[in-house]
């Protein structure tokens, strides 16, 4: 269940402010009945008209994306900086599954489908996202210990996470650590290693669940494989 002004500004008729104003002037109908309240959560099965017109129903795609650094997670940008749907030919209004930051490259889902995104981005349905970071300094045993128990950052507690495969080069005093969570909050993995003293130099998510951008290079995008949508969604009703 999505919102529905959230539903119409997907679909591409109209922004959300827009279809905001539309619900208010008694304009969008569901399934026949007149809906005016902000925040009316509506399903793909619902009927909505505007203006007397029925909302087309696109065809849901999914792909995943080797986001190269240099480009934000968003649909659009305040700077102009470009954004990962800069990358994705596609004819239909879709969205990124989440975020990585400007400079965090890797897996990034890309979507139209509002209730697989909501899925995948719920911090309660334990999807994996795992990340190699290589950090400043040389993260020690009791460091990582900390991570996997949970680290306070921002007035919060995360959720334990799986750290391994730690490497140190001791000519530049740098680690590579694989962790993986099942958060996604803002900067998390960034604020985590930051810590326990150990600020990340460069960032990149190598796996989103099962799925990885093997053999793919960066900026590439691909159309999500039928096995891996299935997975995804199975994992999250287990």
């Amino acid at each position: 269940m999505e919102r529905l002004q959230k539903v119409i500004a997907h679909s591409g008729y109209c922004s959300r402010r827009k279809a905001e104003e539309l619900i208010v002037a008694g304009n969008v109908f569901v399934n026949g009945e007149k809906v005016t309240e902000l925040g009316t959560k509506v399903s793909s099965s619902d009927d909505i008209v505007i203006n007397g017109q029925a909302l087309s129903k696109e065809d849901l795609v999914y792909y995943v994306l080797y986001k190269p650094e240099g480009y934000v997670s968003t649909t659009s940008d305040e700077k102009n900086r470009r954004t990962v749907l800069d990358l994705v030919p596609s004819d239909k209004r879709v969205y990124p599954v989440g975020r990585l930051d400007y400079d965090t490259s890797g897996v990034l889902l890309i979507t139209n489908d509002g209730t697989f995104t909501n899925q995948m981005t719920s911090p309660h349905k334990g999807i994996e996202k795992e990340y190699v970071a290589k950090v400043e300094g040389f993260v020690r045993k009791n460091e990582s210990a900390q991570l996997r128990r949970g680290i306070e950052i921002d007035g919060y507690k995360t959720k334990p996470a799986f750290v391994k495969n730690v490497t140190y080069t001791k000519k530049n005093e740098t680690s590579i650590v694989t962790l993986i969570i099942t958060e996604g909050k803002y900067h998390q993995v960034k604020k985590m290693f930051e810590a326990i003293g150990h600020p990340v130099l460069s960032l990149k998510r190598t796996r989103f669940g099962m799925v990885t951008v093997e053999g793919m290079k960066k900026g590439e995008i691909r159309r999500l494989k039928p096995y891996e949508l299935k997975q995804l969604k199975e994992q999250v009703k287990s």
